[in-house]
């Protein structure tokens, strides 16, 4: 099954996504990061923050589940979700992720190339906050393996 070519320039919504101070800090603690400001508010505070921050890479919880939700939609066409492999993974931050936002991913598929028997998946996400503010950007990569190898 081909990735949907129709899907390239498309920009998909993700839910929202409530930030809190304890999924912080145990992606803090799933990183063995004792960054006084991923765990003490007062620490944030301090820095010129309102609530405790979050490490930069916390976003990724946001942006792969977003992008996993569009490409496994029957209508993108991956068929077979063990088809695909993420690649890469980058950001452009803003701001940090702060407990107390309500952040909302917009995916813009940019690309889908081939390599060979693979299509490569190119993604843009912009992670907004609720007054609409640009937290951040990321981009990724994704490769889709022929149904044969899956």
């Amino acid at each position: 099954m081909a990735i949907n070519p129709s899907m390239v320039g498309e920009v998909f919504a993700a839910l929202p996504y409530e930030v809190s101070r304890e999924k912080i800090r145990e992606f803090a603690e799933a990183l063995r990061d004792d960054n006084p400001a991923y765990h003490d508010p007062e620490a944030a505070r301090a820095l010129g923050h309102p609530d405790v921050i979050a490490p930069p890479s916390f976003l990724m919880i946001i942006s792969l589940e977003a992008e996993r939700k569009l490409v496994y939609d029957p209508s993108f066409g991956i068929g077979d979700p063990r088809r695909l492999v993420h690649r890469e993974q980058r950001f452009a931050h803003r701001r940090p992720a702060h407990a107390g936002d309500r952040l909302t991913v917009a995916i813009r598929v940019t690309d889908v190339e081939y390599l060979g028997d693979n299509e490569v998946l190119h993604f843009e996400d912009r992670i907004t906050d609720a007054g609409g503010e640009l937290v951040s950007t990321a981009t990724s990569t994704f490769v889709s393996f022929p149904e044969e190898r899956a």
